[in-house]
């Protein structure tokens, strides 16, 4: 079986070919830098790593560019409020999203292209778009795009001109000609600090956000490229006007696959800074530990929301306990993971539809059921082989087991000399509490003749 994509842009299944045989290049709009990673930018950044990921383990070499936006609005307004230049601030939060996301085992991009490196190029589009009649200049000093002169516009999205237009709330800017057009370069304001402005044809400013990705997309990958993704949110409008812009000036399809992964939700609502209601990767990672929380993120398909509590990454936890705990029963072989195997094959078949990782992990429990059954260490190496591909269970089994305990040794080994003490005073109750205790906190008690010891519960 062959990979199938989901194809936004033909909303179906789609066999995937790359342009170029052997080699796929794929581009993922990445983070705007003025603040820490929330668990939906994880989740993003996740949906990626698993793409590129099987990429490679379905031998294609892979080209993935995954960008920084580090100009933008919010980004000027909190380096002013801080007193810091925007390069400074930058800095700090890709050094820190950098750190997040490698805790969870995120694999960094080939590229990592910044906007403010290639505004050149992003100047080169706009002057193509104005000499074919797609961009003009408004008496404020913004360039913008007019869409309706772009016959594709709302194909990615779905959305005709007027139900766009019936749909138009904000009131037409100064110098827009359609509510639906939007700003390809935005004159520099007195109120701006310095290094928020570039020099220009068009005067002094700095690029809008959609052109950002034209740029940087088609400088790294080409005018046409693989695999377009990003979250579901960026459907529309940014996406819809990445198209706009490259087609228009390129008079080329942009990306063959139009791939977006789904929203993670609190209380049924989008997880975002907007909302208020967003967790950031190291507040989570203060409480849970990287790999449940990679478990968690993985073990969803990449299309669909996912719900955020604390009970589902605990349910994390112990799901992925219960794989580790066959590789920490036998020492896993060396594998090179035979495809024609019954469960690789299950496990490759998953993957190759559109990126299904939970019947892809299902496959791994399978796995794990049969090395507690049948003790072999061949099955151990394929379940933990199998797993890799998913960026899981390379850890030490034992270590991870015994970082379910919340006690250290020392308080552990005082409830288990208390509890001798009960049982010599044939205060049973107390005794039978004090395991019991022990259990809720992830201990389990094992009684020998020798004595007692513990190991997390499996």
């Amino acid at each position: 079986m062959s990979l199938r994509i989901y194809n936004t842009l033909s909303r179906e299944l789609e066999e995937f070919s790359p342009l170029q045989p052997g080699r796929v290049r794929m581009y993922v709009c990445g983070m705007t830098v003025y603040d820490f990673c929330h668990i939906g930018h994880a989740r993003m950044m996740m949906a990626f790593d698993v793409v590129q990921r099987w990429l490679r383990a379905s031998d294609y070499a892979v080209t993935y560019v995954r960008n920084i936006t580090d100009i933008d609005d919010k980004i000027i307004a909190r380096a002013v409020q801080r007193g810091i230049t925007i390069r400074e601030l930058t800095d700090e939060v890709i050094a820190a999203m950098h750190q997040d996301i490698g805790a969870l085992g995120i694999e960094p991009p080939t590229i990592e292209p910044r906007a403010t490196e290639y505004v050149p190029q992003m100047l080169g589009i706009i002057e193509k778009l104005e000499q074919k009649g797609l961009a003009y200049r408004s008496d404020n000093g913004d360039v913008n795009y007019a869409v309706r002169k772009f016959p594709g516009y709302g194909k990615l999205s779905g959305k005709s001109l007027d139900e766009l237009h019936a749909g138009e709330r904000v009131a037409v800017l100064d110098g827009k000609q359609d509510p639906l057009d939007f700003v390809l370069w935005k004159a520099a304001k007195p109120t701006e600090p310095a290094d928020a402005k570039w020099e220009s044809a068009y005067g002094t400013g700095r690029p809008g956000w959609h052109i950002e990705c034209s740029a940087m997309s088609c400088a790294t990958l080409g005018e046409t490229f693989d695999i377009h993704g990003g979250g579901a949110d960026l459907q529309f409008p940014h996406h819809e006007n990445e198209i706009a812009q490259s087609e228009g000036a390129n008079g080329k399809p942009l990306s063959r696959f139009w791939v977006h992964n789904g929203f993670v939700r609190v209380d049924n609502e989008k997880m975002s800074k907007s909302l208020g209601n967003f967790f950031t990767i190291r507040e989570v990672l203060q409480k849970y530990d990287a790999e449940s929380l990679r478990f968690f993120l993985v073990r969803t398909h990449y299309r669909s929301a996912l719900n955020y509590s604390d009970a589902h990454l605990d349910d994390a936890r112990n799901s992925l306990k219960r794989l580790y705990t066959a590789l920490d029963l036998v020492a896993p072989a060396e594998a090179v993971i035979d495809w024609t195997q019954p469960h690789a094959a299950r496990f490759k078949a998953a993957m190759d539809e559109d990126f299904g990782t939970p019947e892809a992990i299902a496959v791994l429990f399978e796995l794990a059921g049969e090395v507690n059954r049948t003790k072999s260490a061949e099955t151990a190496g394929l379940l933990k082989a199998l797993a890799g591909s998913l960026g899981l269970l390379q850890g030490d089994p034992r270590a991870f087991l015994r970082a379910g305990a919340t006690l250290d040794e020392a308080a552990i080994q005082a409830q288990i000399d208390a509890r001798a003490a009960a049982k010599a005073a044939k205060n049973f109750a107390e005794a039978d509490r004090i395991r019991n205790d022990l259990l809720a906190q992830g201990i389990v008690l094992k009684d020998s003749p020798t004595g007692t010891t513990w190991a997390a519960a499996q």
